[in-house]
């Protein structure tokens, strides 16, 4: 059998050989992979458990973003795509869902086959398998995929391309990644990521953002019209070659999706009461309570529906950028934090209504616990505690303050910590050693009002320690550059998180990240320790290891005191819609990923 081999050996370049494969063995093939033992639905499930097979087709959700954007390309660096593309409009080898911890299932590829380590994993595509303009995916445009996105797309494909140490066509439909490094979740990563068509992008400089080319995938929906910075609609294609695949079975059956965009979050609440919009999603408890009595609402044409989960917290808050001098000592973070005063904040925004998030992956069992560290965690900690920061291994807890507006108990600690690090106020100035004042800005993206108010409040209690604080909004073309480029002091920092952390947690918190541009270590951490849990995790072969190495991660992440954390906006998904826009009973174990609407919702009049 002749076989393509893309060989990365020695990642000098990259070249397309015709090999015989003789000698090559295959694994079973399977519908399915788990990270740890099998998948929960057999070979002949019909759908998905929390989707409803029976789903008419036909209806519109029309939802709002705040800000704007300049590209449909949602896989580069470069210029701001509306952020659902890369979901709506894109398929992959296999599809993830949302019942079991960390499970695929057949979507573009018909099987997956591992080898006995998972060192390999080869996936043959499913013949019927189409773009919509009704060329069939092949392999040719599987292995460009890869490789236009490792090397020119975001950098959230690129340290996969870094792992893959060879792609070859095993078969007319079939295609095998070798791996370079011992790591079991490569076999799922790998089968994740969005397939091009390579036709389209010929003689197109992918990189380039860019609204010309409008993408040609295998998606339910394709984009119908748009209109650059207001609007993007998509429109189900009614030739979609996988409605009966199971994954896909009642799932994206709503025949529109628009998307409306508007400057800031005011704007995008009263589009939704005036009937502008169909769906919102709200955040704001307090809101949630008060604000909600709009003649739709109280007709009952909208209804409100909260969706909860088990989901980890993931993080909300302001990132301080390591990378500049003034934030690199712990103690003037910690300070910061110390400053910021959380339970006054909570209570002007919301009443009081919503918990503080206490670490990275709070609310699972990949959190923490209180208390010093234990058994397995301190066994994965204790080759490091020399390096650790104080709180890691003893135990580490946020700072609380009195409630009232002076927090003058933790204001005081904090002018100690800060003495400690070479800062002392002069003349009512904050200055170190050289006699350089503290002053820093806080980046805000245009329309996030919310996060500008709590920064407001925040700049006044730093005015209490001598510090010069400037709340910078910028729209969101200047936000993407700047914080991709890391050129910043503090910004509002989003970092979600789930019950099987992999890969992605290089590019959120690994090495590499300090200097490369683009990915999402905000905060410019360099830690040997984190970097070590996370290869821990990679290579659990137990779920109790892989625990043990996640609640380290958490311990290193929170007493790092890299993000001054704020409200836990997500403890359930709240979403306000029309009546006639539905969601089946049966809620997944990730059931707050239903607010992310369309994929399981639909229409009934």
């Amino acid at each position: 059998m002749n076989v393509n081999i893309f060989s990365k050996a020695g990642r000098a370049g990259i070249s397309l050989i015709a090999i015989l494969a003789a000698g090559i063995t295959h694994a079973e093939p399977q519908h399915g992979i788990a990270m740890y033992g099998e998948p929960e639905l057999p070979a002949d499930f019909t759908a998905l458990p929390y989707a409803n097979a029976d789903a008419p087709t036909g209806g519109k959700i029309v939802l709002g973003e705040v800000g704007s954007f300049d590209s449909l390309n949602p896989h580069v660096v470069k210029g701001t795509a509306p952020w659902q593309l890369r979901f709506l409009a894109y398929e992959s080898l296999m599809g993830r869902s949302y019942d079991e911890p960390f499970t695929l299932y057949g979507l573009l590829a018909e099987s997956i086959e591992v080898g006995e380590n998972r060192e390999w994993a080869e996936f043959t595509l499913r013949p019927e398998a189409k773009f919509s303009d009704g060329s069939p995916v092949t392999v040719e445009d599987v292995m460009w995929s890869y490789e236009v996105l490792g090397t020119e797309g975001h950098g959230r494909y690129r340290g996969l391309w870094t792992q893959i140490e060879s792609m070859e066509q095993t078969g007319e439909r079939s295609i095998r990644f070798t791996f370079n490094e011992d790591n079991r979740e490569l076999a799922l990563v790998v089968g994740m990521r969005p397939i091009l068509k390579k036709a389209q992008w010929e003689g197109v400089d992918f990189a380039a953002a860019t609204l010309d080319v409008v993408p040609i995938t295998s998606a339910p929906y394709v984009i119908s019209d748009f209109e650059p910075g207001r609007f993007v609609e998509l429109s189900r294609n009614p030739d979609y070659w996988g409605a009966d695949v199971p994954f896909r079975r009642g799932t994206n059956v709503l025949d529109t999706i628009r998307m409306e965009f508007f400057a800031d979050s005011t704007a995008h609440f009263e589009a939704f009461k005036g009937g502008l919009l169909n769906s919102i999603r709200e955040t704001n408890v307090e809101k949630w309570r008060t604000q909600y009595d709009f003649p739709r609402a109280t007709s009952g044409e909208v209804v409100k529906s909260e969706i909860g989960h088990e989901r980890p917290t993931g993080l909300y808050g302001f990132v301080m950028n390591t990378r500049r001098p003034e934030f690199a000592d712990w103690r003037v973070r910690e300070a910061l934090m110390l400053a910021f005063n959380f339970e006054y904040i909570n209570d002007v925004q919301t009443g009081g209504s919503q918990p503080r998030i206490s670490s990275y992956f709070s609310n699972s069992v990949l959190g923490k616990l209180d208390g010093p560290a234990e058994g397995r965690v301190l066994e994965l900690l204790e080759p490091f505690r020399d390096e650790l920061l104080p709180g890691t291994i003893e135990g580490y807890s946020l700072p609380v303050s009195d409630g009232t507006p002076r927090n003058r108990k933790n204001l005081a600690a904090a002018i100690d910590l800060l003495a400690e690090a070479g800062w002392t106020v002069q003349d009512g100035v904050l200055k170190n050693n050289a006699g350089e004042p503290f002053d820093f800005d806080i980046l805000i993206r245009q329309g996030q009002s919310d996060n500008a108010a709590i920064a407001d409040i925040y700049v006044t209690a730093l005015q209490r320690l001598g510090i010069t604080a400037t709340v910078q909004e910028i729209d969101s073309a200047q936000y993407e550059d700047r914080t991709n480029s890391y050129d910043f002091d503090m910004t509002y920092f989003e970092r979600g998180a789930s019950l099987s952390p992999g890969n992605e947690q290089r590019l959120y918190w690994g090495a590499d990240g300090v200097e490369t541009p683009g990915t999402r270590n905000l905060m410019g951490m360099d830690s040997p320790a984190a970097d070590a849990m996370i290869d821990t995790m990679l290579a659990a072969e137990s779920r109790e290891d892989f625990v043990a190495a996640a609640r380290a991660l958490d311990r290193i992440l929170t007493a790092g005191r890299y993000v001054i954390p704020i409200m836990y906006r997500y403890d359930v998904s709240r979403i306000a819609h029309v009546k006639e826009l539905k969601f089946a009973d049966d809620l997944p174990v990730y059931g707050d990923w239903l607010g992310f609407q369309p994929d399981v919702w639909w229409w009934e009049d």
